[in-house]
């Protein structure tokens, strides 16, 4: 597979953003891959790239936390960790080098608001799949990766939840109430808001703790566990 004159000088842009040399030993063909939502090719698009991306992504994260944390727990690493790969942040880091410029994809998907962070999401881990597989290391990713993940994980640690909000309200009501809060969960597609399709409220014996929307439903959980959690906390 070839890749197209102009295509190839977007990507390049792409890749200096990075801070990648030109000379990088990137595979053309698996980046323009990667950057090819599955509204544009049925056939060839970033999905398998994506579950690739996914890999690679918890790969980098863990090699980072283990080199730059050595004192830390491997609880502690683990929760880290969970946060920094969720959609939320991974659409940040893509958002910050304009990754959706560079996405192709059909004219409705690229208006659709309600997608924008799972697609960025989805599209910025094909894309680590794609300079993972180009020389099967970590070399291509790293090196301007780690900086996002370092700024991150100070953003994290300053959390007492380490921004697990679902988990820290398990725990508070484990621990304070032997049971555990229930979520329901309601899918509101733009009527919510041009940004949030899913609305969550997180129950406990039959009182409403919190509501909290997201574009995806664990988001959406997490927003509400937050504002439940942070509830109980000015009540104790």
């Amino acid at each position: 597979m070839s890749v197209d004159p102009r295509r190839y000088k977007q990507l390049q842009q792409l890749i200096q953003k990075l801070g990648l040399s030109d000379a990088a030993p990137v595979q053309w063909q698996l980046l323009d891959l990667a950057l090819t939502h599955p509204t544009l090719s049925p056939e060839a698009n970033y999905e398998r790239l994506e579950f690739v991306g996914d890999a690679v992504i918890r790969l980098a994260a863990a090699e980072f936390l283990f080199e730059m944390y050595p004192d830390a727990d491997e609880g502690e690493l683990a929760a880290i960790r969970s946060a920094l790969v969720s959609d939320r942040i991974l659409s940040q880091i893509a958002e910050s080098y304009g990754l959706d410029r560079y996405l192709l994809m059909s004219a409705h998907t690229s208006n659709d608001k309600v997608g924008r962070e799972t697609r960025l999401a989805a599209a910025f881990e094909a894309l680590l799949a794609a300079l993972y597989l180009s020389t099967h290391t970590l070399d291509l990713v790293r090196p301007w990766l780690s900086g996002h993940l370092q700024h991150m994980t100070d953003v994290i640690r300053r959390d007492p939840t380490l921004q697990n909000y679902k988990g820290a309200l398990q725990a508070w009501t484990q621990a304070h109430h032997q049971t555990l809060p229930e979520y329901r969960v309601t899918e509101v597609g733009q009527a919510y808001g041009d940004a949030e399709r899913f609305v969550a409220e997180v129950w406990l014996g039959g009182r409403q703790l919190g509501q909290g929307k997201g574009q995806s439903k664990k988001a959406a959980e997490q927003a509400a566990a937050k504002v439940a959690f942070l509830t109980l906390q000015k009540v104790v």
